[in-house]
């Protein structure tokens, strides 16, 4: 009787080892498959956070093994960084700052070695927002005037510095402040700034709010100041604002650009970065219903003003659809 007892006692502990092991094997097995990408965006009243999340989407719902999520951040440089100590896998930056990370230029000191591009988006459209009080109609106006300039070390704050520098003004000409562009926005409807500078897809969520409080002007980079930041800056190009964009803005503004990308880690495997380059441009309704700057999202132009080396993954998807 102990006997048998024993054996099935044997029995039942041998079937319970085995289910142990067979879980324990499917928690393994899950791991292994389940790639977690972060991407990482920029303020959430820009226009970064609500295209990141589509994009997580996408890939969630398309990509096998992809769990997605987005990560707000202080946008171009400071995602740059991120990339560079590995904390996020893909993120979206200006490419203009692209071009810097990968040739050691501004505010990059040392080369940022694992960036690799996988498309360029729209345009990131230079928009100067002033209170229509504070009788600025130029960037000489300026002088003197309290003016974000974007989170300290961010993209923003490389086009205001540049294109300020093109008018023949410097930061000891205007008194500096270095803010988000929610914050901008804020402080724009409370008085305590002058005017903003705001690189962004355009119409702006911050931009709208504040012209839904205040009366604005949007103040034109015209084609001279253009052509002296071209010499020293190629990657920059002119685009106009149409009139009606923003509450109370109703005449085109011309304006200068640069260029929104989506860019990865170049340790991301090339089979995970190709299924997520084909599910995104597969998928760009879904992006264009994030914002209206998806909607000049486009395969045709995914690979013009590209500053650095494309990902394997996503050149060979290009390669397959004949870009």
């Amino acid at each position: 009787m102990k006997d048998h007892i024993r054996t099935r006692y044997g029995r039942l502990m041998g079937v319970v080892l085995v289910a142990l092991l067979i879980a324990s094997s499917a928690v393994t097995v899950f791991a292994q498959r389940t790639q977690f990408i972060t991407i990482a965006t920029g303020g959430t009243a820009g226009v970064y956070y609500p295209l990141g999340g589509a994009m997580a989407e996408i890939f969630n719902q398309n990509v096998a093994g992809v769990n997605a999520s987005v990560q707000a951040t202080g946008a171009s440089v400071a995602n740059v960084n991120m990339i560079a100590q590995s904390q996020v896998e893909l993120a979206l930056i200006q490419n203009d700052i692209a071009f810097y990370a990968a040739n050691a230029q501004e505010m990059f000191q040392n080369r940022i070695g694992n960036l690799r591009g996988i498309a360029t988006l729209y345009p990131e459209v230079i928009q100067l927002v002033a209170r229509a009080d504070a009788g600025i109609q130029s960037i000489a106006d300026l002088r003197g005037k309290r003016v974000a300039v974007g989170d300290a070390g961010s993209g923003t704050e490389a086009n205001a510095r540049q294109i300020l520098a093109a008018a023949g003004l410097t930061y000891n000409d205007i008194t500096v402040r270095y803010l988000s562009f929610a914050e901008a926005s804020n402080n724009l409807r409370d008085g305590h700034i002058e005017a903003a500078f705001v690189t962004a897809g355009i119409p702006t969520a911050a931009i709208q709010d504040i012209a839904a409080q205040r009366d604005i002007v949007i103040v034109p980079i015209g084609a001279d100041l253009l052509e002296k930041l071209r010499a020293d800056y190629p990657f920059y190009t002119g685009v106009t604002i149409p009139g009606g964009t923003y509450r109370g803005v109703n005449n085109d503004v011309h304006t200068v650009a640069v260029k929104a990308m989506l860019v990865v880690r170049a340790d991301l495997s090339e089979d995970l970065v190709y299924n997520m380059t084909k599910a995104f441009f597969s998928n760009l309704d879904r992006m264009a219903a994030a914002h209206a700057s998806g909607r000049l999202i486009s395969l045709d132009s995914a690979l013009d003003g590209m500053p650095i080396e494309v990902h394997p993954g996503a050149a060979r998807y290009y390669a397959e659809v004949g870009r």
